[in-house]
């Protein structure tokens, strides 16, 4: 590597750890969350803003792990049989607000004067909440394991199991020559979703945990490290192969470790990883904006988004 192209790494670091720094205190001095203050400081430094840093799709795609380990942390938190006692939560809310959000969204989009199938999918899509920022809303307020935060996650989660079934409805809504290549392809990843999930189930039974005891004789602390981020990456790739969230397969994998003695510890190893990726991940979220979209339809941007916010918050 150069020294030229050194510095120019070096100098995008220092610009992205300096904008944290700078926004996020001042925006939690506000009230506003530290979201905002990442959401805003990748928009100062981005392409619509100081144009200090222009790469915001390899940034987001290498934080994205932050959000994988922050499921992964709260997994460690829900024991499997405080998950199946949140299961009709998970079920029971978590199907009536997409169902009943994804059909007044429908409507919406229709009314302003979109096809219906047009409206469904962007109606749908608006439904699936961005995970990454209610989790980290919750945590910052302390209310993940509150009435409330836990019905939160309940739906959470079952937006997150909806991903494949979703892709069969698009399928079936694409152009007639399309119709049955896509069908054919769904099975096929529905199938691989359903064999994802019960190789990663099974591992998390029987291997995960004799595992980490034949490390922990080992007394190496980086060894126990790297195996626990080796857990959260590989639990998220196998989701990712399956057609599922990454989130998920942490998430999973997290709540199978939950009753392990080595929770506390899997939990402190993986906390600096989450935080510094979970961080980036907003920033590089901020710098992707694109204002001068917004600014040539600002109109039905904020027409749209209004209307849009406020039937799904009547809806919830």
């Amino acid at each position: 590597m150069t020294m030229d192209g050194s510095g120019s790494q070096l100098v995008g670091i220092v610009t992205l750890l300096g904008a944290a720094v700078v926004a996020v205190p001042l925006f939690k001095r506000f009230g506003l969350g530290s979201v905002l203050g990442y959401l805003a400081a990748g928009l100062a430094i981005g392409p619509s803003g100081l144009g200090l840093m222009s790469d915001a799709q390899t940034i987001i795609h290498v934080a994205e792990l932050g959000v994988v380990m922050f499921l992964f942390v709260i997994g460690l938190e829900m024991k499997p049989s405080h998950l199946w006692s949140l299961r009709g939560q998970i079920f029971g809310l978590g199907s009536m607000q997409v169902v009943l959000s994804s059909l007044l969204l429908t409507f919406v989009g229709m009314g302003f004067g979109y096809s219906w199938q047009v409206s469904f999918i962007s109606g749908a899509g608006f439904v699936l909440t961005s995970t990454a920022i209610v989790m980290q809303v919750l945590s910052e307020r302390g209310d993940i394991q509150t009435p409330k935060g836990q019905r939160i996650v309940s739906i959470l989660l079952f937006e997150d199991l909806l991903i494949v079934p979703l892709l069969a409805i698009v399928a079936f809504l694409a152009p007639g020559e399309m119709t049955h290549a896509n069908s054919v392809s769904f099975w096929e990843k529905a199938g691989l979703s359903t064999l994802s999930l019960a190789v990663l189930i099974g591992s998390g039974i029987w291997l995960l945990n004799p595992l980490f005891r034949v490390l922990a004789k080992a007394k190496a602390r980086e060894v126990m490290t790297a195996a626990a981020l080796l857990v959260v990456l590989g639990a998220a790739l196998l989701m990712e192969l399956g057609g599922l969230s990454m989130a998920m397969g942490a998430f999973l994998a997290g709540v199978l470790l939950s009753e392990s003695t080595f929770r506390h510890q899997l939990e402190a190893d993986i906390e600096p990883f989450r935080g510094l990726l979970l961080g980036l991940f907003f920033l590089g979220v901020g710098m992707a904006l694109n204002l001068d979209v917004v600014a040539h339809n600002w109109q039905l941007v904020i027409v749209g988004v209004l209307a849009l916010m406020i039937t799904k918050a009547l809806c919830i």
